[in-house]
């Protein structure tokens, strides 16, 4: 009789073959030196991969100690989100500087994983159902990658190439997130088959720019990578421009949100798998469309 290996004997070598950089320059040397260790931060992903036995890394580089990256400041319009903040500092510490980041947050997992998970975590991983992406990737961010000889920045809606796949070298690190402040209201909401701890059956972040006067979106878990419902956003930015809506922000028509719900989730590639059908995932989207631009218009009214 084969016997399966439980957690602790798989967990166990780990341990002795884990990588504890004390600052970012050791970090980095040491990803360039084992470029086959895994990073490791609130291990919220990577322990269930080990548990599971879908992960067999031969060694582990531990990031929980770096102090470079577990801090956020303001630079002018943007905010330095290290790449080690939790979701549960999001949450509380965002505010109004990126609401939709800290709703996003407010609904990953359980308090516990909260506290542990990173906002680095979330985008290395690279899942199209991961929480934080949306609103990041309607917001414009862009990931701040290093090595021991570069570093480098690119823009989120680039970062992830498909499910659970990035362009991060071997010998990179992700530092930080570069984010642009909210220049007006936001909203993130998801679709599960629970209010809590579940993995979004579909989701999406509207942002409104009243500055810029743009309209921009985010769909999650509904195509290979996060997509932008681009033709919702110049169809919503057309209504507004038309109605003189910016300067007298009244009611906007049902028929204009439910145009706007019909172009998003026309933007999604969703599949049949386990958490839902193409044709719910659809349907769904289009609900969080009129609802979440809803949101977001009567918060600007006000």
């Amino acid at each position: 009789m084969v016997r399966r290996q439980g957690p602790r004997r798989r967990i166990l070598p780990l341990l002795e073959a884990t990588l504890q950089p004390r600052d970012l320059a050791d970090a980095l040397a040491a990803r360039g030196a084992h470029p086959t260790a895994l990073p490791l931060a609130g291990g919220t992903d990577l322990m269930v991969e080990i548990n599971f036995d879908r992960r067999r890394p031969e060694r582990i580089l531990d990031l929980s100690r770096i102090a470079e990256l577990a801090g956020w400041d303001r630079e002018g319009d943007e905010l330095v989100i290290g790449a080690g903040v939790t979701h549960a500092r999001l949450e509380g510490e965002m505010g109004g500087l990126a609401p939709g980041l800290g709703m996003a947050a407010r609904t990953i997992g359980s308090p516990q994983i909260r506290n542990r998970g990173t906002i680095g975590g979330n985008i290395a991983t690279s899942s199209p159902a991961g929480d934080a992406l949306p609103p990041l990737v309607a917001a414009g961010a862009r990931v701040e990658l290093a090595s021991a000889t570069a570093s480098r920045s690119v823009p989120i809606s680039e970062f992830c190439t498909g499910p659970k796949r990035n362009v991060m070298a071997p010998d990179e690190l992700i530092t930080a997130v570069r984010v642009p402040v909210a220049q007006g209201p936001q909203q993130f909401a998801k679709v599960g088959p629970r209010n809590a701890m579940v993995i979004a059956v579909c989701s999406l972040s509207v942002h409104l720019d009243a500055v810029a006067r743009t309209v921009r979106t985010a769909i999650g878990s509904a195509a290979p990578t996060i997509v932008r419902a681009t033709e919702a956003e110049a169809f919503m930015e057309g209504v507004l421009d038309e109605r003189g809506a910016w300067e007298r922000p009244g009611p906007l028509p049902a028929s204009a949100l439910a145009r706007f719900g019909e172009l998003v989730a026309a933007a999604a590639r969703p599949i049949d798998d386990v958490r839902g059908s193409a044709a719910y995932r659809r349907h769904a989207l289009a609900v969080l469309g009129r609802r979440t631009l809803s949101w977001c218009w009567q918060e600007h009214r006000a």
